[in-house]
Order: C-alpha cells, then structure tokens, then sequence
C-alpha cells in the first residue's frame, strides 16, 4: 500500500456550507482546514473498509510521532556579548590601527543596528519593531493574524538579525512563494513581495 502520509496538491468543488463549517472548525480545533478534511476522508475511507484498520493506525501514530508545535517555535538569535571592560581598544583588521573603544562604538552600533521595515498588507502599513513579528493565523499568537483556513495558525515569522531582516517559514502547510518559487529562509530586501496562498506581504525600508 503506498505511503498514507504522503501529500499532494487535489483541487475539488466543495459546498460552501460544508467549507464555512471547516473554517469554523479550524479556528475552535486550532487546526488547519486542509488537515481537517483528510482526517474527514480518512475516516470515512476506513469506515467503508477501504483502508485497512492496522496500516492505518501505523500511518496515524508516524504522523503523531512529530509534535505539532515543532515548527511553530523559531530560535531567538543569540545576544551580542558585552563589551570588555578590561580591554580599552577594538581591534581593526585590513591594517587600519587600532582606535579606542569610546571612540569605535558609535560606528559598530550604527552598524548592528537593523534599519527600520515596514510591511504592507491589505493597503496597510505595519513596522516591524521586535526580533520576531509573527504572521499567521492564530489571533492570540500573531502579531500580523489572517484568518484563513489556508494559512498555518504559525505561518511565518519575520526575524531581525546581524543589522537584517529575513522571513522564515514556520513549518507551515501552504508555505511561502517568491517569484513563483517556495522559500523557507530568504533576506528581505527593499521592495520584496512574498506570497502566503492568495495574499500578499511588500516590504519596504522607506
């Protein structure tokens, strides 16, 4: 029997009374639609005996063996370590001599420091002003929240790093396009268009 956690991209007509009801669903089970609509299936394919009993619960216990929260959480980027007090100078490569430290520490903040980037959706404009700016569907964990069944409840975040901004997946179903291709990791740059399912995210540093 082929592999009954393998998936791929169906398109079907579905009554709007039956989609409104799984959208509805998504949100109380905090699960995505598309997940609730194969356990659907897969339940009535086992009633009718079309699925085995014990391939099925091999298939059920390998997709349960990866918790659901594993993509959900993204590590924060370590902290910049303290300046040494002992050392009163910053070394400089490339045979530029060495400066003192007061006098040096403008210059490496300005250039640590990320510039700030806005996100446009839905002709509004958001400022991304924290290490990790979430983007999904779940109300209370998202810091930009779209409901639609389509979208993970953690879908992707937007991670400030070494004086940069990149948008990481968070192990979401629909994943995220750039130019037509599906990224997972990608720095943002000045006029960026990423693609979540039907909608869009721009971003700009003016």
């Amino acid at each position: 029997m082929s592999d009954l956690n393998k998936k791929t991209l169906r398109h079907f007509y579905c009554r709007d009374v039956l989609w409104q009801c799984f959208e509805r669903m998504s949100e109380d089970f905090d699960r995505g639609v598309d997940d609730l609509v194969n356990e659907a299936m897969r339940v009535f394919a086992r009633e009718k005996g079309y699925i085995p009993a014990e391939a099925d619960v091999r298939a059920t216990s390998q997709h349960n063996a990866i918790p659901h929260s594993s993509h959900s959480q993204v590590p924060k980027p370590p902290p910049l370590p303290p300046p040494s007090r002992a050392s009163q100078q910053v070394r400089l490569t490339g045979g530029v001599p060495a400066l003192a430290s007061s006098e040096t520490a403008p210059e490496v903040e300005a250039v640590m420091a990320a510039p700030p980037l806005y996100l446009i959706f839905q002709n509004q404009r958001f400022l991304i002003d924290k290490d990790q700016f979430i983007i999904g569907r779940g109300a209370k964990t998202s810091d930009l929240p779209i409901r639609d069944g389509n979208i993970s409840r953690k879908h992707c975040a937007v991670i400030r790093k070494s004086g940069g901004y990149f948008i990481k997946d968070l192990g979401s179903t629909n994943g995220i396009d750039f130019n037509g291709t599906r990224v997972d990791n990608r720095r943002i740059e000045e006029g960026d268009i990423y693609s979540l399912c039907d909608y869009q995210l721009r971003f700009t540093y003016r």
